[in-house]
C-alpha cells in the first residue's frame, strides 16, 4: 500500500473509533458528536482523495446512502411549507367598509331655491341727552 493511503486509513480509523466512543456513551454531547462526525467526514474525504490520486479509482463512499430524506420528499415538504407560509403570512383581505349615509334631519336647499329675504334693521329710538 501507498504511504499516503496508509496514513489516510489510520486517520479514518482513528476518527471512526473516536466517533463511536462519543456517540456510544450514555450521555451524548451534541457538540462533541457533531465535531467527531465532521472529523470522520474529513478523514473519509482525505482517504478517497489518496485512493484517487494513487489508483484513479472513484470515491469508495459514493454508493452509500446518505441519512435523511430523499430529494423528492424534501422538495415536496419545501413546497408545502412555502404554500403555508404564503397563506398564513400573505396579504390579509380587508372587509369593505360601509360608507356612512348623510343625515336626513334638515335638508339644505339648493342655491337656486333660496329666496332673498330683505334685511331688516332694528330701529333704536333716539335718546335725549341727560340734563
Amino acid at each position: 500500500m501507498s504511504k499516503k493511503i496508509d496514513a489516510a486509513l489510520r486517520d479514518l480509523t482513528k476518527a471512526l473509533n473516536k466517533h463511536a466512543d462519543i456517540v456510544g456513551s450514555s450521555a451524548v454531547s451534541l457538540k462533541k458528536a457533531e465535531r467527531a462526525a465532521a472529523k470522520v467526514a474529513a478523514a473519509a474525504t482525505a482517504y478517497a482523495e489518496a485512493v484517487h490520486i494513487k489508483s484513479g479509482m472513484a470515491n469508495p463512499f459514493d454508493d452509500m446512502l446518505q441519512p435523511g430524506l430523499d430529494d423528492s420528499t424534501v422538495a415536496s415538504l419545501e413546497a408545502e411549507r412555502d404554500r403555508l407560509a404564503e397563506r398564513l403570512t400573505g396579504p390579509v383581505p380587508m372587509p369593505e367598509q360601509a360608507t356612512p349615509e348623510p343625515e336626513q334631519s334638515s335638508p339644505v336647499p339648493e342655491p337656486e331655491q333660496v329666496t332673498h329675504v330683505p334685511e331688516q334693521t332694528a330701529q333704536v329710538p333716539e335718546q335725549s341727552a341727560p340734563l
